[in-house]
Protein backbone atom coordinates (compact mmCIF):
# COMPACT_ATOMS: atom_id res chain seq x y z
CA UNK A 1 0.00 0.00 0.00
CA UNK A 2 1.87 3.09 -0.78
CA UNK A 3 1.89 5.99 1.74
CA UNK A 4 3.49 8.61 -0.59
CA UNK A 5 4.07 9.41 -4.09
CA UNK A 6 5.71 11.62 -6.69
CA UNK A 7 8.86 12.08 -4.18
CA UNK A 8 12.06 13.67 -5.15
CA UNK A 9 13.34 12.63 -1.84
CA UNK A 10 12.67 10.72 1.14
CA UNK A 11 13.51 10.91 5.30
CA UNK A 12 12.30 7.64 7.18
CA UNK A 13 13.05 7.92 11.01
CA UNK A 14 13.31 4.91 13.41
CA UNK A 15 15.17 3.87 16.53
CA UNK A 16 16.77 1.75 14.60
CA UNK A 17 16.75 0.74 10.99
CA UNK A 18 17.69 -2.04 8.98
CA UNK A 19 18.55 -1.29 5.47
CA UNK A 20 18.31 -3.71 2.82
CA UNK A 21 17.41 -4.36 -1.17
CA UNK A 22 14.35 -5.89 -1.96
CA UNK A 23 15.89 -9.82 -1.37
CA UNK A 24 16.94 -8.90 2.12
CA UNK A 25 20.47 -8.07 1.17
CA UNK A 26 22.30 -5.35 3.50
CA UNK A 27 22.64 -1.85 1.98
CA UNK A 28 24.17 -0.74 5.31
CA UNK A 29 26.46 -2.32 7.71
CA UNK A 30 25.01 0.30 10.18
CA UNK A 31 21.60 0.71 11.78
CA UNK A 32 20.97 4.26 11.64
CA UNK A 33 18.31 6.73 13.65
CA UNK A 34 17.48 8.70 10.04
CA UNK A 35 17.71 7.03 6.42
CA UNK A 36 17.65 9.76 3.76
CA UNK A 37 16.67 8.20 0.09
CA UNK A 38 16.61 10.41 -3.09
CA UNK A 39 15.89 9.82 -6.45
CA UNK A 40 18.19 9.27 -9.19
CA UNK A 41 18.78 7.99 -12.59
CA UNK A 42 19.47 4.21 -11.42
CA UNK A 43 16.67 4.44 -9.22
CA UNK A 44 17.20 4.79 -5.20
CA UNK A 45 19.94 6.81 -3.81
CA UNK A 46 20.89 5.77 -0.69
CA UNK A 47 24.74 6.54 1.54
CA UNK A 48 25.97 7.16 -2.12
CA UNK A 49 24.89 3.64 -3.61
CA UNK A 50 22.16 3.18 -6.06
CA UNK A 51 19.57 0.54 -5.89
CA UNK A 52 16.34 -0.53 -7.78
CA UNK A 53 14.56 -0.28 -4.63
CA UNK A 54 15.57 -0.08 -1.09
CA UNK A 55 13.95 -1.64 2.06
CA UNK A 56 13.62 -0.33 5.65
CA UNK A 57 12.75 -2.91 8.32
CA UNK A 58 12.86 -1.29 12.03
CA UNK A 59 14.71 -3.43 14.42
CA UNK A 60 13.19 -5.28 17.03
CA UNK A 61 9.53 -4.10 18.13
CA UNK A 62 9.71 -0.42 16.94
CA UNK A 63 7.95 1.29 13.98
CA UNK A 64 8.96 3.29 11.39
CA UNK A 65 8.18 7.13 10.84
CA UNK A 66 7.11 9.11 7.65
CA UNK A 67 6.38 12.96 7.55
CA UNK A 68 5.40 12.59 11.13
CA UNK A 69 3.69 9.57 11.15
CA UNK A 70 4.27 5.89 12.74
CA UNK A 71 4.12 3.47 10.16
CA UNK A 72 3.69 -0.48 11.40
CA UNK A 73 5.84 -2.97 8.93
CA UNK A 74 8.38 -2.27 6.68
CA UNK A 75 8.22 0.79 4.33
CA UNK A 76 9.87 0.18 0.93
CA UNK A 77 11.45 2.77 -1.80
CA UNK A 78 11.24 2.50 -5.17
CA UNK A 79 11.23 4.58 -8.38
CA UNK A 80 7.49 4.91 -10.03
CA UNK A 81 7.19 6.73 -12.89
CA UNK A 82 9.05 10.29 -12.47
CA UNK A 83 9.56 9.99 -8.49
CA UNK A 84 9.79 8.13 -5.44
CA UNK A 85 6.64 6.02 -3.71
CA UNK A 86 6.70 4.66 -0.74
CA UNK A 87 5.29 1.45 -0.19
CA UNK A 88 4.16 0.11 3.56
CA UNK A 89 4.20 -3.37 3.87
CA UNK A 90 1.96 -5.08 6.53
CA UNK A 91 -0.24 -7.43 7.81
CA UNK A 92 -3.60 -6.80 5.87
CA UNK A 93 -5.47 -6.55 9.14
CA UNK A 94 -3.30 -4.01 10.30
CA UNK A 95 -4.22 -2.06 7.14
CA UNK A 96 -8.10 -2.41 7.99
CA UNK A 97 -7.42 -1.03 11.44
CA UNK A 98 -5.20 2.21 10.18
CA UNK A 99 -7.25 2.40 7.16
CA UNK A 100 -10.38 2.57 9.64
CA UNK A 101 -8.45 5.24 12.00
CA UNK A 102 -8.42 7.28 9.22
CA UNK A 103 -11.58 7.04 7.64
CA UNK A 104 -13.90 6.67 10.97
CA UNK A 105 -14.28 8.23 14.45
CA UNK A 106 -13.28 5.84 17.26
CA UNK A 107 -15.59 7.53 19.44
CA UNK A 108 -18.81 6.30 17.30
CA UNK A 109 -20.63 4.12 18.19
CA UNK A 110 -19.08 0.20 17.57
CA UNK A 111 -21.59 -1.19 15.33
CA UNK A 112 -21.23 1.58 12.55
CA UNK A 113 -17.16 1.31 13.35
CA UNK A 114 -17.79 -2.46 12.77
CA UNK A 115 -19.71 -1.99 9.41
CA UNK A 116 -17.26 0.41 7.87
CA UNK A 117 -14.56 -2.11 8.54
CA UNK A 118 -16.58 -5.04 6.85
CA UNK A 119 -16.46 -2.22 4.23
CA UNK A 120 -12.90 -0.72 4.38
CA UNK A 121 -11.41 -4.16 3.62
CA UNK A 122 -14.04 -5.56 1.42
CA UNK A 123 -12.45 -2.32 -0.72
CA UNK A 124 -9.03 -3.15 0.09
CA UNK A 125 -9.61 -6.77 -0.62
CA UNK A 126 -11.00 -5.99 -4.30
CA UNK A 127 -8.02 -3.69 -5.16
CA UNK A 128 -5.80 -6.10 -3.56
CA UNK A 129 -6.66 -7.99 -6.53
CA UNK A 130 -7.33 -6.04 -9.41
CA UNK A 131 -3.81 -4.71 -8.72
CA UNK A 132 -1.98 -7.77 -7.76
CA UNK A 133 0.41 -7.40 -10.23
CA UNK A 134 1.55 -3.72 -9.86
CA UNK A 135 3.89 -2.25 -7.41
CA UNK A 136 1.96 -1.40 -4.93
CA UNK A 137 -2.34 -2.67 -4.60
CA UNK A 138 -4.01 0.77 -2.94
CA UNK A 139 -2.91 4.77 -2.50
CA UNK A 140 -3.18 5.67 0.78
CA UNK A 141 -5.63 9.09 -0.07
CA UNK A 142 -9.07 10.19 -0.80
CA UNK A 143 -8.50 8.64 -4.62
CA UNK A 144 -8.51 4.96 -3.02
CA UNK A 145 -8.85 4.79 1.30
CA UNK A 146 -6.89 7.42 3.64
CA UNK A 147 -4.84 5.15 6.08
CA UNK A 148 -3.81 6.52 9.53
CA UNK A 149 -0.49 3.94 9.87
CA UNK A 150 0.01 2.64 13.49
CA UNK A 151 -3.21 2.59 15.60
CA UNK A 152 -2.72 2.30 19.31
CA UNK A 153 -3.51 -0.84 20.96
CA UNK A 154 -5.94 0.70 23.25
CA UNK A 155 -8.04 2.39 20.40
CA UNK A 156 -11.58 0.72 20.03
CA UNK A 157 -10.79 0.56 16.34
CA UNK A 158 -9.04 -2.37 16.93
CA UNK A 159 -12.35 -3.82 18.99
CA UNK A 160 -14.38 -2.80 15.65
CA UNK A 161 -10.99 -4.69 13.17
CA UNK A 162 -10.68 -7.98 15.20
CA UNK A 163 -14.50 -8.52 16.40
CA UNK A 164 -15.10 -8.29 11.80
CA UNK A 165 -11.66 -9.93 11.17
CA UNK A 166 -11.64 -11.55 7.45
CA UNK A 167 -15.59 -10.45 7.35
CA UNK A 168 -16.42 -8.75 3.64
CA UNK A 169 -18.82 -7.96 1.31
CA UNK A 170 -19.90 -9.99 -1.97
CA UNK A 171 -21.75 -8.79 -4.92
CA UNK A 172 -22.72 -11.79 -7.17
CA UNK A 173 -20.21 -13.97 -5.13
CA UNK A 174 -17.32 -11.72 -6.25
CA UNK A 175 -15.48 -8.54 -4.23
CA UNK A 176 -16.37 -4.91 -5.63
CA UNK A 177 -15.01 -1.69 -4.92
CA UNK A 178 -17.57 -0.96 -1.99
CA UNK A 179 -17.59 2.67 -2.00
CA UNK A 180 -18.59 4.72 0.97
CA UNK A 181 -18.86 8.60 1.36
CA UNK A 182 -19.52 11.36 4.46
CA UNK A 183 -23.42 12.34 4.10
CA UNK A 184 -25.82 11.45 1.04
CA UNK A 185 -27.78 14.56 2.17
CA UNK A 186 -30.67 12.06 2.08
CA UNK A 187 -30.10 9.70 -1.08
CA UNK A 188 -27.21 8.22 -2.21
CA UNK A 189 -26.30 6.87 -5.83
CA UNK A 190 -25.74 4.60 -8.20
CA UNK A 191 -22.44 4.01 -9.12
CA UNK A 192 -22.35 3.83 -12.62
CA UNK A 193 -23.74 7.20 -12.76
CA UNK A 194 -20.69 8.45 -10.66
CA UNK A 195 -17.87 6.03 -12.04
CA UNK A 196 -16.73 5.30 -15.63
CA UNK A 197 -15.28 1.71 -14.70
CA UNK A 198 -17.53 -0.66 -16.83
CA UNK A 199 -17.60 -3.64 -13.40
CA UNK A 200 -19.27 -1.28 -11.33
CA UNK A 201 -22.15 -3.01 -9.66
CA UNK A 202 -25.41 -2.55 -10.33
CA UNK A 203 -25.88 -1.32 -6.13
CA UNK A 204 -29.59 0.47 -6.26
CA UNK A 205 -29.60 4.26 -4.57
CA UNK A 206 -31.89 4.09 -1.91
CA UNK A 207 -33.51 6.82 0.85
CA UNK A 208 -31.29 7.42 3.83
CA UNK A 209 -33.51 8.39 6.57
CA UNK A 210 -30.42 8.39 8.79
CA UNK A 211 -28.85 11.51 8.64
CA UNK A 212 -28.25 12.14 12.31
CA UNK A 213 -26.55 15.23 13.55
CA UNK A 214 -24.62 15.35 10.23
CA UNK A 215 -23.24 19.14 9.97
CA UNK A 216 -22.64 18.35 5.91
CA UNK A 217 -26.51 17.31 5.46
CA UNK A 218 -27.30 21.11 4.58
CA UNK A 219 -24.37 23.47 3.24
CA UNK A 220 -24.65 26.68 1.26
CA UNK A 221 -21.52 28.08 -0.67
CA UNK A 222 -20.67 31.29 -2.57
CA UNK A 223 -17.58 31.55 -4.46
CA UNK A 224 -16.63 34.58 -6.34
CA UNK A 225 -17.68 35.18 -10.01
CA UNK A 226 -13.68 35.92 -10.46
CA UNK A 227 -12.71 32.84 -8.56
CA UNK A 228 -14.87 30.32 -10.25
CA UNK A 229 -13.82 31.67 -13.68
CA UNK A 230 -10.48 31.09 -12.77
CA UNK A 231 -10.67 28.09 -11.56
CA UNK A 232 -12.81 26.46 -14.86
CA UNK A 233 -9.85 28.39 -16.90
CA UNK A 234 -7.30 26.07 -14.66
CA UNK A 235 -9.43 22.93 -15.16
CA UNK A 236 -9.37 23.67 -18.86
CA UNK A 237 -12.92 25.28 -19.38
CA UNK A 238 -12.37 28.48 -21.54
CA UNK A 239 -15.54 30.60 -21.42
CA UNK A 240 -13.85 33.60 -20.13
CA UNK A 241 -15.70 34.67 -17.23
CA UNK A 242 -18.81 32.91 -16.03
CA UNK A 243 -22.39 34.39 -16.03
CA UNK A 244 -24.53 31.64 -15.63
CA UNK A 245 -24.47 27.89 -14.89
CA UNK A 246 -27.18 25.81 -16.03
CA UNK A 247 -28.41 22.41 -14.78
CA UNK A 248 -29.08 20.14 -17.57
CA UNK A 249 -29.67 16.87 -16.55
CA UNK A 250 -30.54 15.31 -12.83
CA UNK A 251 -29.96 11.94 -11.68
CA UNK A 252 -33.45 10.02 -9.65
CA UNK A 253 -31.30 11.49 -6.46
CA UNK A 254 -31.09 15.03 -7.69
CA UNK A 255 -27.68 14.65 -8.20
CA UNK A 256 -26.05 16.97 -11.03
CA UNK A 257 -24.99 14.56 -13.35
CA UNK A 258 -24.82 17.77 -15.99
CA UNK A 259 -24.28 21.04 -16.58
CA UNK A 260 -23.61 23.80 -19.01
CA UNK A 261 -21.02 26.84 -18.12
CA UNK A 262 -22.07 30.05 -19.68
CA UNK A 263 -19.30 32.77 -20.28
CA UNK A 264 -18.46 35.61 -22.18
CA UNK A 265 -16.42 33.48 -24.03
CA UNK A 266 -18.77 30.94 -24.91
CA UNK A 267 -20.14 28.08 -22.83
CA UNK A 268 -19.06 24.45 -22.21
CA UNK A 269 -20.76 21.37 -20.95
CA UNK A 270 -18.91 19.76 -18.05
CA UNK A 271 -20.56 16.65 -16.08
CA UNK A 272 -21.32 17.29 -12.28
CA UNK A 273 -18.13 15.27 -10.90
CA UNK A 274 -15.74 17.30 -13.30
CA UNK A 275 -17.27 20.23 -12.12
CA UNK A 276 -17.15 19.54 -8.86
CA UNK A 277 -13.46 18.13 -8.94
CA UNK A 278 -12.41 21.25 -10.79
CA UNK A 279 -13.87 23.32 -8.00
CA UNK A 280 -12.78 21.11 -5.27
CA UNK A 281 -13.69 18.63 -3.46
CA UNK A 282 -13.62 19.85 -0.33
CA UNK A 283 -15.38 23.24 -1.04
CA UNK A 284 -18.39 22.46 -3.69
CA UNK A 285 -19.00 19.23 -1.04
CA UNK A 286 -21.36 17.52 -3.35
CA UNK A 287 -23.32 17.39 -6.28
CA UNK A 288 -26.54 17.55 -5.08
CA UNK A 289 -26.88 20.83 -5.16
CA UNK A 290 -28.87 24.00 -6.94
CA UNK A 291 -27.15 27.13 -8.20
CA UNK A 292 -27.78 30.35 -8.79
CA UNK A 293 -25.11 33.57 -10.55
CA UNK A 294 -26.55 37.16 -9.18
CA UNK A 295 -23.11 38.72 -11.27
CA UNK A 296 -20.86 38.89 -8.21
CA UNK A 297 -21.15 34.95 -6.68
CA UNK A 298 -22.33 31.85 -7.82
CA UNK A 299 -24.32 30.66 -4.37
CA UNK A 300 -24.74 27.11 -3.96
CA UNK A 301 -27.67 25.62 -1.42
CA UNK A 302 -26.54 21.67 -0.99
CA UNK A 303 -26.95 18.37 0.71
CA UNK A 304 -23.97 15.84 2.05
CA UNK A 305 -20.40 15.56 1.60
CA UNK A 306 -19.14 13.04 -0.83
CA UNK A 307 -19.85 11.00 -3.97
CA UNK A 308 -23.04 9.71 -2.50
CA UNK A 309 -22.21 5.76 -3.38
CA UNK A 310 -23.14 3.14 -1.04
CA UNK A 311 -22.46 3.21 2.88
CA UNK A 312 -23.23 6.77 4.30
CA UNK A 313 -21.29 7.33 7.40
CA UNK A 314 -23.30 9.78 9.11
CA UNK A 315 -26.43 7.87 8.38
CA UNK A 316 -24.45 4.48 9.73
CA UNK A 317 -23.59 6.53 12.93
CA UNK A 318 -27.04 7.27 13.17
CA UNK A 319 -28.27 3.97 12.61
CA UNK A 320 -26.07 2.33 15.04
CA UNK A 321 -27.38 4.89 17.41
CA UNK A 322 -30.87 3.44 17.04
CA UNK A 323 -30.17 -0.13 17.77
CA UNK A 324 -29.23 -1.24 14.15
CA UNK A 325 -27.46 -4.36 13.72
CA UNK A 326 -23.52 -4.54 11.39
CA UNK A 327 -26.24 -6.38 9.13
CA UNK A 328 -28.79 -4.33 9.05
CA UNK A 329 -26.71 -1.05 8.17
CA UNK A 330 -24.84 -2.69 5.54
CA UNK A 331 -27.97 -4.36 3.60
CA UNK A 332 -29.59 -0.88 3.86
CA UNK A 333 -26.41 0.73 2.04
CA UNK A 334 -25.78 -2.26 0.12
CA UNK A 335 -28.68 -4.16 -0.72
CA UNK A 336 -28.47 -7.27 -2.72
CA UNK A 337 -24.78 -8.13 -1.34
CA UNK A 338 -23.94 -10.43 0.69
CA UNK A 339 -21.31 -11.25 3.91
CA UNK A 340 -18.73 -13.81 3.50
CA UNK A 341 -15.29 -14.24 4.66
CA UNK A 342 -12.27 -13.93 2.97
CA UNK A 343 -10.32 -16.65 1.71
Amino acid sequence: MAVAEGLKSVEVKGVAILVTDLDGQPVLQARPTTVRLTLGNGGVGVDGRRLAAARLTPFGAGTLKLNGREYPGTLDVLKNGEGLVVVNELPFEDYVAGALQAEASDKWPSEMLKAQAIVVRTYAAYHRQLNAAKPFHILASTANQQYAGRVAEASPIWEAVRDTEGEILLWGGQLFPSFYHTDSGGHTEDPRLVFAARNMPALRAVRSEFSGDSPYFVWNLSIPIGQLSELLRRGGVQVGTVTRLEVVERSRSLRVLRLTVHGTRGRAQLSGADFRRIVGYDMLKSTLFAVAVDGQYARFAGRGYGHGVGLDQWGAKAMAEQGYSVAEILEYYYPGSALATLR
